[in-house]
């Protein structure tokens, strides 16, 4: 076994990490000793040569995910080490009842940073896990997380998929690394989530093939939906619409500028309901659509994908969900709901909640805020990592 990289910081970039912080970034070293590869262990040191804590190193920005913080000082980053974190993991998801669910079977078993793990991310379907890893260095550690997986679920795992093609630079896959199965395999899957039907297309749908962390806001919005007229927006996979018609809404408009994505939404429709006829697909872009039609909507959903992945264009996200609220209380009725949401980790709760006013005092509506939305328990967030809170919502009541 290789000796791990020892790095010394910088006077004065120890902080972060006494503060458990599981980022180091490069510019925040001093020196390397050893010969620094993708993968390997690193055991971090201050500048007064006080351990702090050890990751796995990787020539990047983010050099160092420190997946143990001292006193904690793992030789080795093996299949023990795999094992007791993946349980952890699987316990907490036992403990918020999703476990051996026969209403929801779909859940977020790894959630990166929110389960000490940071970069991974590992999804379960029914029995199907889908892998994703977020650095280079973590992915040599792929088989052992595989194996660990197995040991955990046992006779009930039906496949493992890498779907970390998607997340990791293109030219690291170079024939070496090709992702795809890693044991069994996966076409079309059928997964039920509070007691509704969804079809997944693990290999080619949008993240690891469905948006687990609105289940909780989906249930929120049946609340809202019995008798009323409803547009759900950036629908995808028509989560939101299934939900809203199973509530007793009117009328169901499902929105997106993708055709794949109405076809699944179509398809998920068609797997809860024998009648579809309060049921329309629209495929459109969402801003063209709500600045062009005529139709009044009794509830409108917001769910945009991620404006701004980087600080640097924030501001011309803000002002982006600011348009588009702006619309949607234009085409709301009196008397009507907005749910509106943000996955932008860079923008956070205050300043989403700053933005919705801004558009909401423009529109010249009443506007009340009835729920504030977040993440559910099984994409927990780390205390000390307050960036793993990417996903925001209010619920918004306007006269």
């Amino acid at each position: 076994m290789k000796e791990p990289l020892k790095i010394i910081l910088r006077s004065g970039k120890d902080q972060a990490i006494k503060r458990f912080h599981p980022w180091v970034f490069s510019g925040a070293i001093k020196k390397i000793h050893g010969h620094a590869a993708d993968g390997m262990h690193a055991e971090v040191f201050s500048n007064r040569d006080e351990y702090l804590g050890c990751g796995i190193y990787q020539d990047a920005t983010i050099a160092v995910r420190i997946m143990a913080f001292a006193p904690e000082r793992p030789g080795s980053f093996g299949a023990d080490f795999w094992n007791k974190k993946l349980c952890k993991a699987y316990e907490l998801r036992k403990l918020a009842g999703l476990t051996d669910n026969d209403q929801t079977n779909v859940y977020r078993l790894v959630h990166g940073e929110g389960d000490h793990l940071p970069g991974l991310i590992i999804d379960h379907y029914d029995g199907n896990l889908v892998i994703q890893i977020h650095s280079t260095g973590l992915y040599g550690f792929l088989d052992m997380i595989a194996q660990a997986l197995k040991e955990i679920y046992g006779s009930k795992i039906k496949s493992i998929y890498d779907k970390s093609r998607e997340t990791l630079p293109k030219d690291f896959f170079n024939g070496k690394n090709e992702g795809g199965f890693l044991m069994g395999e996966a076409g079309e899957v059928l997964v039920k989530e509070n007691g509704h039907a969804f079809a997944i297309d693990i290999e080619k749908g949008q993240k690891t093939g469905f948006f687990i962390d609105q289940r909780e806001n989906r249930q929120l919005l049946t609340r809202y939906c019995p008798g009323r007229k409803v547009l759900n927006t950036f629908c995808y996979s028509g989560g939101f619409s299934v939900y809203g018609l199973k509530a007793g809404a009117a009328e169901m408009h499902s929105l997106d500028s993708s055709a794949k994505a109405m076809e699944l939404t179509e398809k998920n429709i068609s797997l809860n309901f024998e009648n579809t006829s309060k049921h329309l697909s629209i495929t459109e872009d969402t801003l063209s659509y709500l600045k062009e039609s005529s139709e009044k909507y009794d509830l409108i959903i917001l769910d945009p994908p991620a404006y701004a992945k980087h600080v640097n264009v924030r501001h011309n996200a803000v002002q982006g969900y600011k348009r588009l609220n702006l619309e949607a209380f234009k085409k709301l009725s009196s008397n009507g709901i907005l749910f509106t949401f943000s996955c932008s980790q860079v923008v956070d709760q205050p300043l989403f909640q700053s933005t919705v006013m801004a558009a909401a005092i423009q529109s010249g509506r009443k506007v009340r805020i009835l729920h504030q939305m977040t993440q559910p328990a099984d994409h927990p967030v780390n205390i000390f990592h307050p960036e793993g809170k990417y996903l925001k919502g209010l619920v918004l009541h306007v006269d």
